[in-house]
């Protein structure tokens, strides 16, 4: 079992950092959390109260507190990333020693084994400010949503951004190939098909294809068309912890593999060509997808059928408007002049991906 007391993040920064901080004298937690954080890759120090070094408790990037050394750690200075951890799942009065201590979180081994075990990963790794991770989803089949999502891409990687595209359509015949690389060397979607636990951030992004300053985790041309949800969740969550930007180009069908996608977006774009029929059919993705992605907003397609517009569109699906997609040759004939979408920085849709990023990387800060 675990709980929130407070929502702030500990602080991030890049690179790797130190272990955790636990302070504790219940040898058998010890034990545990000693066990913890070498399933983590961690090195922890080990106190039975505050250390007494200047910037021990201050400095460490997550502190473990033991809920016998609540009492000794009371007068601490408060800081964010400090964890209670305790046994006893009856005891009712762990939540007042973590308000008392001006703890995160609350945590009862051995319940919530696996989630510290994460975050004690996350340590590790350095972790900061996770992506900005965006999905695409067409309205409608051939409505531009996956050559769209690699235009995306490549203009976040051109802006400086650590960017990763992800394939999540296993029957849409491979991203790598829409960017020219399909011979490329790296891994693909098949091989993490049996990946459960957490996948190391770093390790991914190392193992993918190197395409136009981007990494690409995309399908081969093998029989595999499935990944389980568990796999999905563990490499976006991996992809996620690098910082950057994150691009995930979706089917139009909700299984539970894009279930675990959708919920790991922090926004959708919903390509809808401006056509009747388009709109009708946009109308039934957005109703899947919105019952588990929050905010989904459309980006309309020309040109446009009589009495259609970009807002009426927007209007007609009740959602609120990305912007219009510029028409240009890439997004009819994606890959046949052998130009990535997108890589053309005065093009249109170049203008169009860099003006959405700006936008929604100000939105992300303010939030």
């Amino acid at each position: 079992m675990s709980g929130t007391v407070t929502h702030d993040p500990p602080p991030g920064t890049s690179g790797r950092q130190g272990g955790p901080l636990i302070v504790t004298e219940d040898v058998e937690l010890l034990d545990d959390l000693l066990r913890l954080c070498a399933a983590a890759g961690a090195t922890p120090e080990v106190h039975h109260g505050v250390p007494e070094r200047r910037g021990g408790w201050e400095g460490a990037p997550l502190v473990l507190v033991g809920d016998d050394a609540a009492r000794r750690v009371r007068g601490a200075p408060r800081r964010r990333g400090v964890v209670l951890v305790g046994r006893d799942q009856d005891d009712s009065g762990i939540w007042r020693r973590a308000i008392e201590i001006g703890a995160d979180h609350v945590l009862v081994l051995p319940e919530g084994e696996q989630w510290l075990v994460d975050r004690i990963a996350d340590v590790a790794e350095g972790v900061g400010r996770p992506a900005l991770t965006v999905g695409v989803i067409g309205g409608r089949g051939g409505a531009g949503a996956s050559t769209l999502a690699c235009a995306l891409a490549v203009t976040s990687a051109r802006e400086g951004l650590r960017t990763l595209l992800v394939d999540a359509d296993p029957l849409g015949g491979g991203l790598d190939v829409l960017l020219g690389g399909e011979t490329a060397e790296g891994l693909r979607w098949p091989a993490f098909a049996a990946s459960r636990g957490r996948v190391g951030g770093g390790a991914l992004e190392e193992s993918l294809p190197e395409l136009h300053s981007l990494r690409v985790l995309s399908w081969d041309r093998g029989d595999c068309v499935a990944v389980p949800p568990q796999a999905v969740r563990a490499v976006l969550a991996a992809a996620r912890r690098r910082g950057g930007a994150v691009v995930v180009d979706l089917p139009r069908r909700v299984d539970e593999g894009v279930a675990e996608a959708l919920a790991q977006l922090d926004l959708g774009l919903l390509v809808v060509p401006a056509e009747l029929r388009a709109v009708a059919a946009a109308a039934r993705v957005a109703s899947a997808v919105g019952m588990v992605l929050r905010d989904l907003r459309v980006a309309v397609r020309g040109p446009y059928a009589p009495g259609l517009d970009d807002r009426e569109v927007a209007r007609l699906l009740g959602l609120p408007l990305a912007g219009e997609v510029p028409v240009e040759p890439a997004l009819r004939r994606p890959g046949e002049g052998g130009t990535p979408p997108g890589a053309v920085a005065r093009g249109p849709l170049a203008r169009f991906c860099a003006a959405f990023w700006e936008r929604a990387l100000i939105e992300a800060a303010a939030a």
